[in-house]
């Protein structure tokens, strides 16, 4: 089952982006707490959004979609970000990427929003192919920038 989260499931959230993380071999690159991510989530002005993936025989959450809106010029309309997709090991190849998946899309339709994007690392494969199989398109014309750090704090001085 997928629903959207509550804030009682911050800890189970925080508990699998911590899982996910060393799954891509970054897991000292965490540095959110449970109460940033309740803040972001569920504070004032939510700036981000999540559901999650239920075992359909204890209701654990085994797995969850975090994302937030984008915009897009060419489009003129909003879009969905994802930036964490994750399903537990043990629940793997029960639907329930494809189902959290299908919920953003379903999102998506809905509000009008015409894309639903996310990235994923060039050496996971598996995910890559599960991607495919649904159609998703690799943007190969595209790659990312980030500006982190002493850059930032530089850039931001800069007039």
């Amino acid at each position: 089952m997928i629903r959207t989260a509550r804030e009682s499931d911050v800890p189970a959230i925080h508990a699998m982006i911590r899982e996910l993380a060393a799954y891509e071999k970054a897991e000292h690159e965490v540095e959110a707490t449970e109460e940033q991510l309740r803040e972001a989530l569920f504070g004032p002005q939510p700036a981000v959004f999540a559901l999650v993936a239920e075992d359909g025989e204890s209701g654990e959450p085994v797995g969850f979609a975090l994302w937030f809106r984008n915009y897009s010029t060419w489009t003129g309309t909003h879009g969905v970000y994802l930036e964490d997709l994750y399903v537990r090991p043990e629940a793997r190849g029960g639907g329930h990427g494809r189902a959290l998946l299908a919920a953003l899309a379903r999102i998506c339709v809905e509000r009008g929003y015409r894309r639903l994007e996310w990235w994923v690392l060039d050496w996971n494969e598996p995910a890559i192919g599960f991607y495919r199989s649904i159609g998703a398109e690799p943007m190969d014309e595209w790659t990312v920038q980030r500006v982190t750090g002493e850059a930032l704090e530089r850039l931001a001085r800069h007039s």
